[in-house]
């Protein structure tokens, strides 16, 4: 895995840990889920197929942000948010659906 991702094994090791990288919890979210076995599916046979790769990873993005799971992150990183007036997301969800 760390040869197909370009990092380090500890990296790789901090990761599957939870120790480095982890933000936000997406392990529960239905529409995430296929999105990143998809991403996972690719990275592992080999034949990086980088748009479908990158369709992927913004489909994931987009469904971050879609179900509010940014507004914890953002929250810890500026604490004066205020999550439940923050509609900055959503707004650029909207403007995605509407390309």
């Amino acid at each position: 895995m760390a040869e197909i991702l370009g990092i380090s094994q500890s990296a790789v090791s901090k990761y599957s840990r939870k120790v480095r990288g982890h933000a936000i919890k997406v392990d529960g979210i239905g529409e995430i889920r296929p999105l990143i076995d998809g991403i996972i599916v690719l990275l592992l046979d080999g034949k990086r197929q980088n748009a479908e790769l990158l369709e992927l990873f913004c489909q994931a993005c987009v469904a971050v942000r879609r179900t509010s799971l940014m507004c914890v992150f953002c929250r810890k990183s500026d604490p004066e948010i205020k999550i439940e007036e923050c509609r900055f997301c959503v707004s650029l969800v909207s403007e995605e659906d509407g390309r």
